[in-house]
């Protein structure tokens, strides 16, 4: 034991003389045969408006050899029209040199393009350049792919006399575009309305959407004469998400506005009235052919004149407004539908309402209305609000719900009439003063949801959802005709017996 301590002095010396030892996966390469692998082949852009920069498109690049490789030069040559800007291991610029990426590693590329505005093309246009990496005299390159387009800007605009809005190209707005309480905005049929994140169109005069469009064919589903209205995120993740713009908000001084052939999606509200002191005459607001979809549930605060009133998102919302409504699908919203409070006129012909929230457990009704609402933390004066649906349908994803609901209704149950609709109540089925077992009313139809629509969140058919009535459907030629409605939302004629809500069905 006297020697041990002496020769393990002894190995540590020696092991201190040694030369260092780099792991194998620290030690670079010149070999020219080491390549890179990539996530993608393309980094692709949609649709990015000029002058606007994209959200970062993610390349990761892939070192699969053992030993460590040194990339002299990461670079994307910016083309005449367009700047691209890369961020590598938190540094940003358009060229990254000497990057090195340990053996069995990889590195993380994000890419950010802006386009500038080209004088000539209305249209969509496509730009392509490619991103290079040098390894060890070694070129690989990414393609990357940007869909640029022209657009017309307005950030906080105050629009001050009759303006139309043309569909030649896309509009975008910042902030917020004002319509003055003297002035009428007309949209083009065909418009194309993209909202920066918490952006509103505010109308304090009147908004006409496709006021003379008249088609002559069927639409499509997706049809180029819709107006649409939605967020300025054009990826694919956010297509149908809600709450990404404020919407279109109707102030107290405004007065018969008509929105028509639109689509209006993935907002905070869909069509807002806020006139919280009653002011009369209420505005007004008809909306036909329309679709209204992907509504937050988020609650925001309003202050108006020192009033502040919280309000729930919904696709319509009317506080003292009156709303006429036609051949309009309301789907997925995260709250209400439909809210209406502090009276008000509300007419429904031929509406569907498919709730199928699809982010929240929603807990409100899908329909409805009151008398009253808290302002500053105490309810306002009630004013009785006014109901006439017909041929209509009232639905929502969760049979435990009342998706028909009317706050202090039985004091105003004289206002509302509801006939030939198909309704998911049980509180409103067959007692009291608001029952609606009566007016040719289908309630709760027990062949189930499952056969009322072509395909919803809980019945997909595909990856797309399908309001139009399945062909087991308890709705289909259900409704009482309606001689001033002779065509449904895309504008088939409507058959006789008709079918209830927005769509028509086809004859097989």
């Amino acid at each position: 034991m006297r020697f041990l301590l002496p020769l393990l002095l002894l190995l540590s010396a020696a092991t201190v003389l040694l030369p260092g030892c780099e792991p194998k996966e620290d030690l670079v390469t010149t070999d020219s045969r080491a390549k890179l692998e990539f996530s993608l082949d393309t980094v692709k852009f949609d649709t990015v408006f000029v002058t606007v920069g994209t959200v970062s498109k993610r390349l990761w690049v892939y070192n699969r050899n053992p030993r460590a490789v040194r990339v002299s030069e990461i670079s994307l040559q910016s083309q005449p029209g367009i700047t691209y800007n890369l961020l590598i291991n938190g540094d940003a610029g358009s060229v990254a040199r000497d990057v090195e990426i340990r053996g069995k590693d990889s590195l993380l590329v994000l890419v950010r393009a802006t386009i500038d505005p080209t004088p000539s093309d209305l249209k969509p246009f496509v730009l392509v350049d490619n991103l290079r990496f040098r390894t060890n005299g070694n070129d690989q390159q990414v393609k990357v792919v940007s869909y640029g387009q022209n657009a017309y800007f307005h950030t906080r605009d105050e629009i001050r006399v009759n303006t139309t809005w043309k569909a030649d190209k896309p509009h975008v707005i910042y902030d917020y575009a004002l319509v003055d309480s003297a002035t009428t905005l007309t949209i083009e049929p065909g418009a194309r309305i993209y909202s920066h994140a918490g952006a509103a169109l505010l109308v304090g005069g009147q908004l006409l959407v496709s006021p003379t469009f008249r088609p002559t064919g069927e639409l499509k589903p997706n049809d180029r004469n819709f107006v649409y209205f939605q967020g300025d995120r054009r990826e694919e993740e956010y297509a149908n998400r809600p709450g990404q713009w404020a919407g279109i908000w109707f102030l107290s001084s405004s007065r018969n506005s008509v929105v028509r052939f639109a689509q209006i999606k993935n907002s905070a509200f869909g069509l807002l009235v806020i006139n919280p002191r009653n002011l009369r005459p209420f505005p007004s607001v008809t909306v036909e052919n329309s679709i209204i979809q992907n509504i937050s549930s988020a609650k925001q605060a309003f202050t108006n004149s020192g009033l502040r009133i919280g309000l729930e998102g919904a696709a319509i919302l009317g506080l003292s407004a009156d709303f006429t409504v036609r051949n309009t699908l309301l789907a997925n919203c995260e709250q209400y539908a439909v809210f209406g409070a502090q009276g008000g006129t509300y007419q429904f012909d031929y509406c569907t309402i498919a709730n199928y929230a699809t982010l929240a457990n929603r807990q409100t009704p899908s329909f409805l209305l009151a008398d009253a609402i808290e302002v500053n933390g105490q309810a306002r004066p009630a004013i009785a609000p006014r109901l006439t649906m017909r041929n209509s349908i009232v639905w929502g994803n969760s049979r435990n719900l009342e998706e028909l609901a009317f706050v202090n209704g039985e004091q105003y149950a004289g206002n509302i009439s509801i006939s030939t609709s198909v309704l998911l109540t049980k509180k409103y089925d067959n007692t009291g003063p608001l029952g609606q077992a009566k007016n040719g009313n289908i309630l709760n139809p027990q062949q189930g949801p499952n056969y009322l629509f072509r395909s919803t969140p809980s019945r997909p058919l595909g990856k797309t959802l399908d309001y139009q009535l399945d062909t087991l459907s308890p709705a289909s030629n259900k409704a009482l005709p309606l001689p001033s409605i002779t065509t449904d939302l895309l504008n088939r004629p409507r058959l006789s017996p008709p079918d209830i809500g927005a769509y028509e069905r086809k004859n097989p």
